[in-house]
């Protein structure tokens, strides 16, 4: 099974870790690039602005550090000789903010999950986590959708899966065409949802 759940986040890589001398270098280009589009940083409130940017920057991109919480597992609660096929299982909504790759700016919103478990189930919790482990990364709304789909796939092994994700997009609302109240809305389905259109038909009608 892939440790991308685990540490380190991604196949062979470690988690962030910079030295005080790369932050040091980090907070002089951030006030850098501050200053030159017009903030000054030599007011009391602004003085530690830099380095509250990055730490906040940090922060909001913790997914790249994985979490070594999700893999909690629990027998299925079926009984014997009960199929299940159409016994979902729906989260949501949960909230979540992303970083556009694109612009760096932020987007956020509401997931919405459900699956069809195989022989084991999820904690609850957990699907939350696996929601916020890749919202917290530089990404695009439709990536993060089969991100999500293909993490609880791996962790669960779910017979079926369905994602919902809504959100507003800091990018066309606070440049371009400044869009203002516009929702996207993107849905993945995996195995049973794809394949049986009662499941995705119930799934969006408890979600909506």
């Amino acid at each position: 099974m892939s440790n991308v759940f685990e540490l380190p986040a991604h196949g062979d890589e470690t988690a962030r870790d910079l030295s005080p001398a790369e932050w040091a270098q980090l907070e002089r280009n951030a006030a850098e690039i501050l200053a030159a589009f017009g903030l000054d940083l030599d007011t009391p409130g602004t003085r530690d602005t830099p380095r509250r940017f990055l730490r906040a920057l940090f922060d909001a991109t913790a997914g790249y550090d994985g979490d070594p919480k999700l893999r909690t597992l629990f027998p299925t609660e079926r009984p014997d000789g009960v199929e299940g096929r159409h016994a979902q299982i729906v989260e949501g909504p949960i909230g979540f903010y992303a970083l556009c790759e694109h612009h760096a700016l932020p987007f956020h919103g509401r997931a919405h999950i459900a699956y069809v478990a195989g022989d084991e189930i999820l904690g609850i919790s957990k699907l939350t986590r696996l929601v916020r482990l890749y919202a917290r990364r530089f990404t695009v709304q439709e990536r993060l959708a089969e991100e999500i789909a293909d993490g609880l796939q791996e962790l669960a092994g779910a017979r079926g899966i369905a994602v919902k994700l809504e959100a507003a997009h800091m990018c066309t609302a606070m440049r371009g065409v400044e869009e203002d109240g516009s929702v996207t809305v993107t849905t993945v389905w995996r195995g049973l949802y794809d394949e049986d259109p009662t499941l995705r038909t119930e799934f969006l009608t408890l979600t909506r």
